[in-house]
């Protein structure tokens, strides 16, 4: 349920407009009398929206904005008037209000107005993780045995609300496969939210999960809302989850089973309705049973799991992936786009990929696409270390989970006709000819059966 809070010095005013904006708009409505009351009232409550009385004795609505500006609230405020000076109102927005309203407007008005408020304040959330992200991975391409197996895995259990745990190695793209999964979820409109425990101090994990009360330690000068809290009615991405903590660990159990949080420093709980999704490149029985993670959080998140194929598990996809990363990285650097030759694909198709799966790849592509001054990337081009390290298709090592003969060698077909016709530049006739095939329609079957296709292609083209 989304806060809004009214300031506004006349009490029966303010008290009036809550209760209509609880009754109508269905929002928790919090009051404020006065600008300073209101700035001490942000400081404590998860605040989504300010509705902001302009003339106010002492502080006004003026300096509450500019104020909110200095103090870095970023919370949508529209201003209301009871005066028509709608000048003034114009010189609010100039100081960072959305919109204005008049006292006078009816209720389902101003609940509209709230709405709207708030949907650009999440819509542009969404847009700066995007552009943040934006080009930093490659999305889920490929045709492969592979990928169409994890690709009927994701769309089996994306309406799921339980949790699901994706496995996968370190580099192979587990973050793209929990986005497909809120994407094709029951609410994709809804936030979601992706916090690697690896990557957070132990003494902060708690406090990035459920967030914090004002006070609750040294420095905490305003309420934060979590993970949780900001994920809630969508999805929230916990990636390396092995990496987790005991004590947080009971504590995430607890709000699986419960949808409920805690702030630190505080004994109120919030309900949140956030979906989990876990991520992990660890053996995590291996790890309950060397006690480094619960066993009951461990059974409770893999209820549906979702691996990830390795690179090397995939290797006929390394053409698709590397037109992308040209086509999004060229884009990304302001360059014209670059073609590679199909002696540097078969290079980089029988290299393994194991240190780092397709972030390594996109590595590759970013190094060759620097050091390239044409604009048609060779095989002298691609760097020394992988070209070393090139050599026959290997099956997948030791770490990966064990893979059927049919599964085996369903890819190593594909890559076959893959690299043949990178070869022919996806001349059909050629390439079959070059197979040995009886004639090009005995390759179009083939490639329909491994849903191989390159736009349209002509067989006498």
């Amino acid at each position: 349920m989304s806060a809004v809070l009214v300031v506004d010095d006349v009490p029966a005013m303010a008290e009036q407009y809550a209760y209509d904006l609880k009754r109508v708009g269905g929002y928790e409505a919090l009051v404020a009398h006065s600008g300073r009351a209101a700035l001490d009232l942000l400081e404590r409550e998860a605040v989504d929206c300010v509705i902001l009385d302009l003339e106010m004795p002492g502080m006004d609505g003026f300096e509450v904005l500019r104020t909110m500006e200095r103090r870095g609230f970023r919370i949508p405020v529209l201003v209301y008037t009871g005066t028509g000076n709608y000048d003034r109102c114009t010189e609010a927005i100039r100081l960072g209000a959305r919109s204005f309203i008049d006292k006078a407007e009816p209720m389902e008005r101003v609940v509209q107005e709230v709405d709207h408020a708030l949907e650009q304040q999440r819509l542009a959330g969404q847009l700066a993780v995007l552009r943040g992200r934006l080009d930093s991975e490659a999305p889920l391409v490929g045709a492969s045995p592979a990928m169409q197996e994890l690709k009927d895995a994701i769309g089996r259990v994306a309406k799921i609300p339980s949790p699901v745990l994706i496995v996968g190695e370190s580099g192979s793209g587990k973050e793209l496969v929990a986005r497909e999964l809120h994407r094709l979820g029951a609410n994709p409109a809804g936030p979601f939210i992706a916090l690697n425990a690896a990557a957070i101090p132990e003494h902060l994990v708690e406090d990035e999960l459920f967030g914090h009360e004002r006070g609750a330690f040294t420095g905490a000068g305003a309420l934060r809302k979590g993970a949780f809290e900001a994920a809630s009615g969508g999805t929230l991405f916990l990636d390396e989850i092995g990496e987790l903590p005991p004590a947080a660990q009971a504590k995430l159990l607890r709000v699986i089973e419960q949808r409920q949080i805690t702030r630190l420093g505080g004994n109120r709980t919030v309900a949140v309705a956030a979906r989990v999704v876990a991520a992990t490149n660890r053996d995590l029985e291996a790890e309950v049973r060397a006690g480094r993670f619960r066993e009951d959080v461990y059974f409770r998140l893999n209820v549906h799991v979702v691996r990830v194929p390795a690179l090397r598990e995939r290797l006929s996809d390394v053409p698709a992936l590397v037109d992308h990363l040209l086509t999004a990285t060229c884009a990304r650097f302001g360059m014209r786009p670059k073609t590679i030759d199909a002696a540097a694909l078969d290079c980089l198709m029988r290299y393994d990929w194991t240190r780092n799966n397709v972030r390594e790849l996109r590595n590759v592509v970013e190094r060759m696409i620097i050091a390239t001054d044409g604009e048609a990337i060779g095989v002298e081009d691609v760097p020394a270390d992988i070209r070393e390290g090139a050599g026959p298709a290997s099956p997948p090592a030791g770490g990966a989970a064990p893979t059927t003969f049919q599964a085996l060698k369903a890819e190593a077909e594909r890559r076959i006709i893959v690299a043949a016709l990178e070869h022919n530049d996806w001349h059909i006739t050629r390439t079959a000819q070059a197979l040995g095939l009886a004639d090009h329609a005995s390759l179009l079957k083939i490639m329909r059966r491994h849903n191989i296709s390159r736009g349209r292609v002509d067989p006498d083209t």
